[in-house]
């Protein structure tokens, strides 16, 4: 896939809160995500496709989501894109509430991403 079709790809698919169903297609099997922060007990950087989906079922496992928005994608030559996420949400184990607003940077190589990074608003 080129950089047009995997970044159109990925937003549809988070619009539609099924980010987690492409991981095997859209992303190589060596990514690496990057957190601004890295979480409690946790690291900032996860390698491997394996880590990215046990991220994104922690995440549908501890959080519920009220509403969220995707804006994007926006490209940057044949390589990179970002997008811009705003998320409503509650912490399970708390029933903390919050809004946050991200900005993902992905890159692409070889039809794949092989980074995503993450950068949040304070």
């Amino acid at each position: 896939m080129d950089l047009k079709t995997i970044a159109e790809t990925l937003v549809a698919a988070c619009r539609a809160h099924r980010e987690s169903d492409l991981l095997d297609t859209i992303y190589a099997a060596d990514a690496v995500s990057v957190e601004a922060v890295a979480p409690p007990g946790g690291d900032a950087v996860t390698v491997g496709l394996d880590g990215i989906r046990a991220k994104h079922a922690w995440w549908n496992e501890n959080v519920d989501v009220h509403s969220s928005s995707v804006e994007g994608p926006f490209t940057h030559g044949d390589d990179r894109f970002a997008v811009i996420f705003e998320v409503d949400s509650t912490m399970k184990d708390s029933g903390t509430r919050s809004t946050f607003r991200e900005v993902a940077v992905y890159t692409v190589k070889d039809g794949k991403i092989v980074r995503e990074q993450f950068f949040y608003s304070v």
